[in-house]
C-alpha cells in the first residue's frame, strides 16, 4: 500500500494530524548494527534498543497510520562508521519535509523534546500548523518580560481561570500570545490546570494556530497519543516490532517498513459496517484482527492438508515437508 493510496483515501476528513513521536525498540544483542543504550524514562532503566523517531497520520474517524521513520544513531557510532551525524530534531525536521514534500495534509503534534526555535520556525516555514508541549522551565517573553513558563503559570490567579470541558473531562486554562527567543512568528500559550484552585498545571502547550480556540488545541494534540502510543503498544505486542534480530541495518529498515505496512493493512479493516469475508466478527482493535488472521490462516493450512490426504493421497510425512516442519 503506497502512502499516496493511504493519503488519498483519507484526504477527504475535515481534520487530520501528523504526530510525530520517537520510540525505543528493545534489541537482544549489542552486535546490531545502529543498536546503542538508551535511557527508557517510562522504565527508569538503560536498555539496548534502537531509537526511532516515527511521523504518523490520524484522522477523526479514529484510525491512525504510522507513515515513514527514521533511526537515530548515536555520534561515537557515526565517528566509527565515518558517517554524518544527526541528531534527533534533525530527523524530525527530515519526517516534516517527507510529510510535505508528499502532500499529506495536516497539523503537527509533538512533545516538549522537539519544541525549540529551529523545530518550530521549520514547519512554520512550510505553511503547516503544530500543536506542542513546553517545557515548564522554558523562557517566554509576556508582557515585554522574559519570564519561564512555569513561573508565568504561577501569576495566573484563579479568577483568570476559565472552565474546558474534553469529553466528560473538566479542566481549566488560561491562554494568551506570548513570544518565544528564536521563534519568528507569533504563538499562543494554552495553561492547563486539572483543578481550579491546583498551583501547578498539568500541562503547557503553544501553537502556532493563533486563532484556534482553546477545545480545539486540546482535541488535537490528544490525538497525539492515539497516533504515536497505540501505534507503539500494537506494534510490539502484536506485530513484531522488536522481534527482529537481524544483525545488518539494511535488514531492521526492512523489518520496520514490514511493520508498518501491516498495521496500515489491518487498520483499513478495523470498524467496518459488517465483518470482512475473512473475519468472523466485526473487528475494532489490531490485536482483535491479528487474531482473526491467524485463525484464518490456521483454518486454511488444515483445510489444504486434509485435502492433501483425501483427494492426493499424500501421506503426513510429505506434508510437513511442504510445510517446512520437517
Amino acid at each position: 500500500m503506497s502512502i499516496s493510496s493511504i493519503s488519498n483515501a483519507l484526504i477527504g476528513f475535515r481534520e487530520t494530524h501528523r504526530p510525530v513521536d520517537n520510540v525505543l525498540i528493545d534489541r537482544s544483542g549489542q552486535f546490531i548494527e545502529d543498536v546503542g543504550s538508551f535511557w527508557d524514562h517510562a522504565e527508569q532503566r538503560f536498555k539496548i534498543a534502537h531509537g526511532h523517531l516515527i511521523a504518523n497520520y490520524v484522522c477523526t474517524s479514529g484510525k491512525h497510520y504510522p507513515l515513514e521513520f527514521r533511526r537515530f544513531v548515536k555520534k561515537q557510532q557515526c565517528l566509527e562508521q565515518t558517517a554524518k551525524f544527526q541528531d534527533h530534531n534533525v530527523l524530525f525536521r527530515q519526517l516534516i519535509d517527507w510529510v510535505v514534500k508528499n502532500g499529506i495534509p495536516g497539523d503537527f503534534t509533538f512533545d516538549r523534546w522537539f519544541t525549540h526555535g529551529e523545530n518550530l520556525n521549520h514547519i512554520n516555514s512550510k505553511g503547516r500548523g503544530y500543536v506542542a508541549d513546553l517545557k515548564f522551565n522554558r523562557k517566554v517573553v509576556f508582557d515585554g518580560k522574559l519570564i519561564k513558563a512555569n513561573e508565568l503559570a504561577g501569576q495566573i490567579g484563579q479568577d483568570d481561570r476559565k472552565p474546558v470541558v474534553i469529553g466528560e473531562h473538566k479542566q481549566w486554562f488560561f491562554t494568551k500570545s506570548i513570544r518565544i527567543e528564536a521563534v519568528d512568528h507569533k504563538l499562543k500559550i494554552v495553561m492547563l490546570w486539572d483543578k481550579h484552585k491546583d498551583a501547578e498545571p498539568v500541562k503547557i502547550f503553544v501553537t502556532n494556530r493563533t486563532f484556534w480556540e482553546v477545545g480545539r488545541i486540546l482535541r488535537v494534540y490528544r490525538r497525539r497519543w492515539r497516533g504515536t502510543e497505540c501505534f507503539h503498544r500494537d506494534g510490539k505486542q502484536h506485530l513484531g516490532m522488536g522481534d527482529c534480530q537481524l544483525r545488518s541495518g539494511r535488514g531492521q529498515t526492512r523489518h520496520m517498513h514490514m511493520v508498518l505496512l501491516a498495521h496500515s493493512v489491518l487498520m483499513r479493516q478495523l470498524r467496518q459496517n459488517r465483518a470482512r469475508e475473512w473475519a468472523l466478527e466485526r473487528l475494532t482493535t489490531i490485536g482483535q484482527s491479528c487474531w482473526a488472521v491467524l485463525r484464518e490462516t490456521l483454518s486454511q493450512t488444515i483445510s489444504w492438508a486434509i485435502d492433501r490426504i483425501q483427494v492426493d493421497g499424500w501421506n503426513c510425512e510429505r506434508i510437513k515437508v511442504q510445510l517446512a516442519l520437517s
